[in-house]
């Protein structure tokens, strides 16, 4: 994965192996699971790295690698927002050396909030050296004292977890299943999920959770299950993994191989937010293979619209790096096999609050994938710093790459519906294409504490519905980031994805309502 590294001493770093197994470590860190082999190859240093804000900790994109990165958060603003206190910058030993130290007694205040500058001790007061205990939402992962009950960010109960989950696995048997040699359905949704995915965990011991988490997926099961979506409105896709063929179409062979070499290691890390275990390597090919066979089947005909209920995400996978939770492009690899299945042309909007700069670097020669992207940018400060209106491909590609940057946080439904209407929905049209993709972060939904954005379960039911007359009806959403589970899966908030499903599940009533909205 990091061929194109520059190590910190400016020689090249050899890839090294361990001797016990013979596994090599040349992609990431971790341990190997094979031979409980501490594994940590040297990484090189950021260059350059300027203070980047958003939910992931890995620097600014690049086509240079860069090592790993730490970046400490305080605590929620007044808007929700997570206030970040403390970026820093380090090679993987380094960072890993710390962490160790840190957990030999340093406090839970001093894992989460410690500050790097020495502190002026001259106005030192006992009282202000007391360890206030915290506890963090398992629904938003904001810290809170420890004599709150509720949440302050999203007003999750202290404790509480996931409820539903168990119907939905019990109903997964009574689901209708299609594929190429199924009769067709008497549903046009079709679903794409496998409970491998929820393999895909952080086993490293951290002292917050991590914001791309296996209880994401289990919410939205829950929640399609609760509201009557699933199975009676969809029919399930049988899963398989992506084979090495397909992903060669999108990735490196170096950077595959780094991420299948994820299955002999306990646990290990591409940047130091983008993990792996043991399962993660055939969770992100069931993943992309998912997607792959969605939009076959949604071009050929057999279902009208999909849903890729999928994890780890991809839109920040680049050709040749894994990176921002992202580890296959499963948008890109579900771009292609639309084309192998006869679509001429294809048009991936990717709405995630982050910029998918993966998705952009795999297209941004290729004149028959349009990709547009509606994104918080901040003049390149906010995660991953790409994503600038001038960029808008290259060679034959050149205008085929539309990027929407936010200045700020806060944007709501009618900034988005503006941009569809102005510029996203006129430009699409001109284009034609045969089948529509969506990258469906939701992070940008209000009340997510790091996107900061006020996107509404009706503003996604709206641009869902308006890309869905883009291609004739044929539509595929494909889950990307979005870490506040609540805003995913709590029915009686009229919550954002299912929204989105259930527009699927009936565009045309969703379109008559577009129009008695006059937008």
């Amino acid at each position: 994965m990091a061929s194109d590294m520059q190590p910190l001493s400016g020689h090249e770093i050899p890839s090294r192996v361990v001797e016990n197994c013979g596994v090599s470590d040349h992609a990431c860190h971790g341990k190997c699971q094979s031979c409980d082999s501490d594994v940590k190859p040297s990484c090189a240093e950021v260059n350059g790295i300027s203070l980047l804000i958003g939910s992931h900790t890995d620097g600014k994109a690049s086509k240079e690698k860069c090592g790993a990165c730490t970046f400490t958060y305080d605590c929620a603003g007044p808007d929700g927002c997570l206030i970040a206190t403390n970026g820093s910058c380090m090679a993987v030993d380094e960072l890993t050396q710390q962490f160790e130290r840190e957990q030999a007694g340093a406090a839970l205040e001093d894992l989460v909030f410690s500050n790097d500058e020495e502190e002026d001790d001259s106005d030192w007061d006992p009282a202000s050296g007391l360890v206030m205990n915290r506890w963090f939402c398992l629904n938003c992962t904001v810290p809170n004292v420890d004599e709150v009950m509720y949440c302050l960010n999203c007003h999750e109960l202290k404790g509480s977890g996931v409820d539903g989950y168990d119907a939905f696995k019990t109903q997964i048997a009574e689901a209708a299943l299609v594929s190429p040699d199924t009769e067709l359905p008497e549903v046009s949704t079709a679903i794409g999920f496998d409970e491998r995915m929820l393999l895909h965990s952080e086993l490293e011991v951290k002292p917050n959770p991590h914001p791309e988490r296996p209880d994401r997926l289990r919410a939205i099961a829950a929640s399609l299950s609760a509201a009557g979506i699933f199975p009676s409105k969809c029919a399930l896709v049988p899963p398989r993994e992506i084979t090495k063929e397909e992903l060669l179409m999108v990735h490196t062979p170096d950077h595959i191989e780094s991420v299948e070499q994820t299955k002999n290691m306990l646990y290990s890390y591409f940047t130091s937010d983008t993990y792996a275990n043991g399962h993660s390597a055939c969770a992100a090919k069931l993943a992309a293979g998912l997607c792959a066979d969605l939009a076959s089947l949604i071009v050929s005909g057999r279902v009208q619209n999909g849903f890729a209920m999928v994890r780890p995400p991809g839109h920040h996978a680049g050709v040749k790096q894994a990176m921002g939770f992202c580890l296959h492009n499963n948008a890109a690899v579900a771009a292609l096999a639309a084309k192998r299945t006869g679509a001429k042309k294809v048009l991936i909007v990717d709405w995630d609050v982050h910029h998918g700069n993966g998705t952009q670097e795999i297209f941004e020669g290729d004149k028959s994938v349009l990709y547009v992207s509606l994104h918080r940018h901040e003049y390149g400060n906010f995660y991953p710093g790409t994503g600038a209106a001038h960029e808008v491909g290259i060679h034959d590609g050149q205008g085929f790459s539309v990027n929407i940057p936010w200045s700020c946080g806060g944007v709501g439904d009618n900034d988005y519906i503006f941009a569809f209407k102005t510029v996203v929905l006129p430009i699409a049209a001109e284009f034609a294409p045969d089948i529509t993709i969506i990258s469906a972060g939701f992070d940008a939904a209000r009340g997510d504490p790091l996107g900061c954005c006020d996107v509404t379960p009706t503003g996604y039911s709206i641009m869902t519905s308006l890309l869905t007359a883009c291609s004739g009806g044929r539509l595929l959403v494909i889950l990307e980031g979005g870490v506040n589970a609540k805003l995913l899966h709590q029915i009686q908030r009229n919550d954002c994805l299912d929204a989105v499903v259930l527009t699927l599940a009936s565009p045309c009533g969703n379109l008559h309502a577009l129009i008695s909205l006059e937008l």
